[in-house]
């Protein structure tokens, strides 16, 4: 991805882009993109032919951007709305397009089975004169480029003269150059050189068969994310008048209205139970293998799965806003990020073409006034090849039976354009990613973009917020400090955090439901990060303050000197002064548990070598217990911390290594946006899972380590598709090119070559599927 510094203000638009083949086409377009003044910054993916980039103004032309692209030969249109589920007609055109792959590559199988009968019969091999002839395999040679090698041809053309050559562009050259040099050789035989027409032939053949196999590779890279999508039904039973029961098109449901959910039926929709009561399966959107118990105020996903009871629904979110559309988009838009590590593929795919069609050059001028005089042997020497030909023989194979230079020199040029492989340059870094963000979805761990799962995978240090992260967030209101009346203590500090979603002011609520507390009327509310909430209640006279005990005595509170030493008894809990004005009420005495995978996640954390600590904005007693409970030496500990003293605490210990933060509140979003790798647990705030570059969905931190290993595992296979990629042409180039010839008798000849070709772009899409979970 070409990075610059982005505003927050920046528009996304993810286009779906036609016509790539190689990493040279996606240098093209990202360089096609940038080009127009709007367009900030692209990532465009090869695996699934999209291009994300962002734009900064919302008054931008698409119209102007895809022109550009379409005048490239690159067709594209935006993708408006997540599709859940194809529509009959995308279905019907990815049958239609499956269908023409495969007739076109039947029909150049054939033709190439035609033409080895060919050569068989032409050796005598085979009592069939006329299959024997030059004028037989000319004819298949015209068929093969006008029939099945026909689009090859056009888009390798079509890029050459826009300057973008790309794997077609070499592929047509190679198979143009063998087909017109043997048409030549057949109208003018004095020229002296070989016919191979059934190189063309046997080229398409073998270029379309590795195609086809690599799309049907291709294809399953993204089988993850296709699950995902068949989790969204199409249809909806509706609760209308007189709770009769309409089923309709989910699309036409309105927040608001109820829908019915039977058991064994999918969640069409985000929303609210209202009735009824049943176990609900959400492993596909969380990774959570219990069931959840859903009862009347439970908020289910679109994609979850009722085990037994009858469910009636409020709608809450529909089609695009929902979780599942939610998490769909965030891995769509993960796989168009690239990671760092494939700049490199990236800048040598942008050249690599005109590398290859140079060294093409250099070849035929090399060979044609050179390497024939100075080792003149290798003419008329048939070479160690795979497909040989009879010295007798007027029809040859490429790089066999040279009578002159000029005929070596155009069999080796030929040799080289067709060996060559940009694709998997292309294609092995966005293979693994979508791979891995597609399983990391499944399990519910949604990364941001290939760069997060690069950044993941070289995290040294983790901290961890306590409040909702190493604990269950849902902390309990356990005992008071100087409270007359528990009930309007409750409703105070209740009413003022109601509309708050930290831990804190879920006990309060808690507590004020079960004493079946009223909540009053508020306003001028105010939250101060790290701190506490201030407000005024109606019916009540003053400022009143709900928070931290060093920030309630702020005002120069007075309080009695046996209510200090009281409230000091519980110094390892967290406690809450609620005060009005000057005068405190009392304080409210609150305790959280530790999340049940907390200790197994820490453990296997500090097995893999990362180094752990704790900071919290809650008292140091708290703090200590939390950390002694689960093995933190005091020095990896901060506490009483705001949100700037953890921000410069973090930025401090990165000269360490990369830093993961693990939040889950608003007063942990600088951090998280700071950090090497802002880790957001599902269950947190909406400010803290934006803030974040891996959102862990559910309430599961035990996913956390594994997730981090999921990462390590892909970026291994990142380097060795790079390896490969790499390997193969600095090995395959000068073979091709005939460095082996003169001593060893050695070389490629291009169909081998075509079929090499393939068998590379194959093996780096096959490697990223061979991908597994640690």
């Amino acid at each position: 991805m070409n990075l610059r510094e982005i505003p927050s203000h920046l528009h996304s638009v993810l286009l779906d882009v036609e016509g790539m083949k190689c990493g040279g086409c996606v240098k093209t377009v990202e360089k096609t993109l940038l080009s127009h003044k709007d367009v900030v910054n692209v990532s465009v993916n090869l695996v699934e032919r999209t291009a994300l980039i962002e734009v900064q103004s919302n008054e931008f032309s698409l119209e102007d951007i895809l022109s550009k692209l379409t005048n490239r030969g690159f067709a594209a249109k935006e993708r408006v709305n997540t599709q859940l589920n194809s529509s009959l007609e995308e279905k019907q055109k990815n049958i239609h397009q499956w269908w023409t792959q495969w007739k076109q590559l039947m029909t150049a199988l054939s033709l190439l089975i035609l033409s080895v009968l060919g050569h068989l019969a032409e050796g005598g091999s085979l009592d069939i004169p006329i299959i024997g002839s030059l004028t037989f395999h000319a004819t298949l040679a015209t068929i093969a480029l006008i029939g099945p090698g026909r689009e090859i041809l056009k888009g390798g053309i079509q890029s050459g003269l826009n300057f973008s050559p790309n794997m077609d562009t070499l592929v047509g050259i190679g198979v143009l150059s063998a087909y017109f040099s043997s048409l030549s050789s057949l109208i003018w035989p004095g020229v002296g050189w070989p016919c191979f027409f059934n190189e063309p032939v046997m080229l398409l053949g073998f270029v379309l068969l590795g195609r086809f196999l690599e799309e049907r590779a291709r294809f399953r890279t993204n089988k993850a994310l296709k699950e995902l999508a068949k989790l969204q039904p199409d249809k909806a039973r509706l609760v209308i008048d007189s709770n009769k029961i309409r089923e309709i098109r989910v699309g036409a449901l309105q927040p608001g209205e109820r829908i019915q959910l039977l058991a064994g039926d999918r969640n069409p929709i985000d929303g609210i139970v209202e009735e009824g009561s049943s176990a609900v399966d959400i492993s596909n959107i969380t990774g959570e293998t219990m069931p959840l118990e859903a009862e009347p105020g439970t908020e289910l996903a679109a994609g979850s799965l009722n085990l037994n009871g009858t469910l009636i629904i409020k709608v809450k979110k529909i089609g695009k806003e929902t979780t599942l559309a939610r998490i769909i988009g965030l891995v769509e838009q993960a796989q168009a990020r690239k990671a760092p590590i494939q700049s490199l593929a990236d800048q040598v795919a942008g050249k690599f073409c005109y590398g290859v069609v140079g060294l093409s050059l250099l070849t035929f001028f090399f060979w044609w006034k050179i390497g024939s005089f100075l080792w003149p042997e290798v003419l008329n020497s048939t070479g160690h090849n795979l497909i040989h030909s009879h010295a007798n023989m007027l029809h040859s194979s490429l790089g066999s039976q040279a009578q002159t230079p000029l005929g070596l020199a155009i069999q080796l040029s030929i040799a080289v354009l067709v060996i060559a492989c940009p694709c998997a340059l292309g294609l092995a870094t966005p293979t693994v990613i979508t791979v891995a963000s597609g399983k990391a979805a499944k399990k519910g761990w949604l990364f941001k973009g290939g760069d997060v799962i690069q950044k993941a995978a070289e995290i040294k240090q983790v901290i961890f917020d306590k409040t909702g992260t190493l604990t269950i967030g849902r902390p309990k209101v356990i005992g008071f400090v100087g409270v007359k009346d528990q009930r309007r203590i409750i409703q105070i500090a209740a009413s003022l955090e109601n509309k708050s979603r930290h831990p804190i002011a879920y006990a309060l609520l808690q507590n004020a439901q079960e004493q079946e507390v009223t909540l009053l009327n508020t306003k001028l509310v105010k939250t101060i990060p790290g701190k506490g909430i201030s407000g005024e209640i109606e019916g009540i006279s003053g400022m009143i303050k709900v928070g931290k005990l060093n920030w309630i005595m702020e005002d120069k509170i007075y309080f009695e000197k046996s209510l200090e030493l009281e409230q000091s008894n519980f110094k390892d809990l967290s406690i809450i002064g609620v005060s009005i004005d000057h005068q405190i009420l009392g304080f409210i005495i609150i305790d959280d548990q530790l999340r049940k995978d907390v200790k197994p996640a820490i453990s296997q954390l500090k097995r893999i070598g990362i180094n752990l600590k704790i900071l919290s904005g809650d008292r140091k007693e708290v703090v200590s217990r939390i950390g002694m409970e689960l093995g933190f030496q005091s020095n990896d500990l901060g506490w009483e911390l705001m949100p700037e003293e953890k921000l410069n605490f973090l930025e401090k210990i990165q000269k360490a290594g990369p830093v993961a933060m693990v939040g889950d509140g608003i007063n942990d979003a600088p951090a998280l946006a700071a950090s090497n790798l802002g880790v957001a647990i599902g269950t947190g705030t909406q400010v803290a899972q934006d803030s974040s570059d891996l959102v862990i969905m559910g309430d599961k931190l035990g996913s956390l380590p594994d997730a981090l290993l999921l990462a390590k595992s892909t970026m291994r296979k990142v380097k060795q598709n790079l390896i490969w990629a790499f390997g193969y042409n600095i090995i395959a180039l000068p073979i091709a090119a005939g460095i082996l010839l003169p001593g060893f008798g050695i070389l490629l000849s291009p169909p081998v070559a075509a079929l090499l070709m393939a068998i590379s772009s194959i093996t780096v899409v096959v490697n990223a599927l061979s991908l597994r979970m640690t």
